[in-house]
């Protein structure tokens, strides 16, 4: 294909640029460019090396003279180009017949992120619609790591579903749809939706990695994501996905043996779900998020997950990560940390209770990360029974919430220098009759081992 096929103006639209640029004398100019290409170049048995007493007595200008770019092997040449903009890469196959060669070599083109926006509303810059339809029609059959963002507008994720529909020849590994602001997707028609969404299924055998969170994804959708790639797929995240239930994540556990990383909402998690990725023939779980939300207080009722399933899914796969996010009113709490729960990561947004967090010290023993950026509780009590009963707990954030000085030196006392990771708003350490804000950084230094300071908002 030569140069000319690429539309100037679908290129130039990822960035502004002089008229008269000359990226080969861009390369020549910029230090570390030179760098990175020496190294390259110095790792290669096609490129004679100069002897360094000759590189050395010579200035930059000299260097760049003896340096033949258009005498460079194509492999060079093509990790040059893979640290480049599209923009950057695309100028660059007009510099020469053996950089336009290099510019449509199949690997340049396996990874690829369409972005589309609104321009008046968006803060990123939209591929444009030329561009789209040469990558569809030119490097579709080399894709195989692609994800569509898009910004807040409708008509932005109908874009993105009319180039799913378009993905036809494509072998894909790796499918993300990633909504920057208000998830956008859940505003296109369903059917829409899942008519794109099945032809990437349909026609790529080997998903691994699938990040469907915030859409209208279905039951019946993801049969045909498990008929076609139950084989291959390693994680799958779909946060946030009100047409799915929990058979339709059952179907996923039941036949993907080698799924290792689930993100999921809790009122799709079940003692049933659990079991099945216990099962002997299924591989051991690494990584299971479970984000818990509720938009009105009362309106959902959160079931109980009983310790038995919990229990043989540690057993099965003694070094999962449980990951929890919480957004939940007060009153919501009643069902969760009544048993033990192995959860490892703990995010608390909005509130959180006193009660749920009492529970925690004494049933979540694997518990290594707690943060609690909730509605101003004091957590005097709660956070020394964290201490004293979570001996994994290596780290710690906390904002919007309240605690004494006198308690949280305590908490850092009995936690010593295990607490790696410890940030804390000034603003939620309250002075007492012990410590005061300027005393407390040299007492909590002392037991971590290292200097450490409370996090200040800055003032702009």
């Amino acid at each position: 294909m030569d140069v000319g096929e690429y539309p100037m103006a679908a290129v130039t639209s990822c960035g502004s640029f002089g008229v008269n640029y000359n990226l080969e004398a861009s390369f020549r100019m910029k230090r570390n460019s030179v760098s990175v290409v020496n190294k390259i170049v110095q790792s290669s048995p096609a490129v004679k090396q100069p002897k360094v007493g000759f590189y050395s007595s010579l200035s930059h200008t000299h260097m760049h003279t003896v340096l033949d770019w258009g005498s460079l092997p194509h492999h060079v040449v093509l990790r040059i180009f893979q640290y480049l903009p599209l923009i950057d890469r695309a100028r660059a196959s007009s510099v020469c017949r053996k950089w336009n060669e290099v510019f449509h070599i199949p690997d340049l083109w396996r990874k690829f992120e369409f972005e589309l926006n609104q321009s008046a509303t968006s803060y990123f810059k939209s591929t444009h619609p030329d561009l789209i339809q040469q990558i569809i029609k030119k490097h579709a059959t080399h894709l195989q790591y692609v994800s569509l963002k898009v910004d807040s507008s409708t008509e932005s994720a109908e874009g993105a579903c009319d180039i799913l529909s378009q993905l036809v020849n494509c072998s894909l590994q790796t499918l993300g749809l990633i909504s920057t602001a208000k998830p956008s997707f859940m505003n296109v028609s369903k059917s829409h939706f899942v008519s794109a969404l099945t032809v990437v299924f349909v026609n790529s055998k080997s998903l691994s990695s699938v990040k469907i969170e915030d859409t209208p994804v279905d039951d019946p959708s993801l049969k045909i994501l498990v008929a076609n790639n139950s084989d291959t797929l390693r994680l799958l995240k779909m946060s946030s996905c009100p047409h799915v239930s929990s058979d339709g994540i059952l179907c996923i556990a039941d036949h993907c043996q080698g799924l290792r990383e689930l993100a999921l909402n809790y009122y799709i998690l079940s003692d049933e779900l659990l079991l099945a990725l216990s099962s002997e023939t299924h591989v051991r779980l690494e990584h299971l998020r479970i984000d818990v939300v509720s938009e009105n207080p009362g309106q959902a009722e959160f079931h109980t997950i009983k310790k038995q399933s919990w229990d043989a899914l540690i057993k099965h796969s003694p070094g999962v990560n449980v990951v929890m996010y919480f957004f939940l009113y007060e009153e919501e709490f009643e069902a969760f940390f009544r048993e033990e729960t192995p959860v490892t990561n703990l995010y608390f947004g909005r509130s959180v209770s006193k009660a749920a967090l009492g529970r925690i010290g004494l049933n979540c023993p694997r518990l290594i990360e707690l943060v609690v950026c909730a509605n101003g509780l004091t957590l005097d009590d709660e956070l020394i029974c964290i201490a004293e009963c979570c001996k994994n707990l290596t780290a710690l954030g906390l904002s919007e919430c309240e605690v004494s000085c006198s308690a949280f030196v305590d908490f850092v006392r009995r936690c010593g220098k295990r607490l790696t990771h410890l940030s804390i708003m000034e603003d939620v350490l309250i002075p007492d009759g012990n410590y005061n804000l300027d005393e407390i950084h040299t007492e909590v230094s002392k037991y971590l081992g290292r200097i450490w300071f409370p996090d200040v908002l800055p003032i702009w």
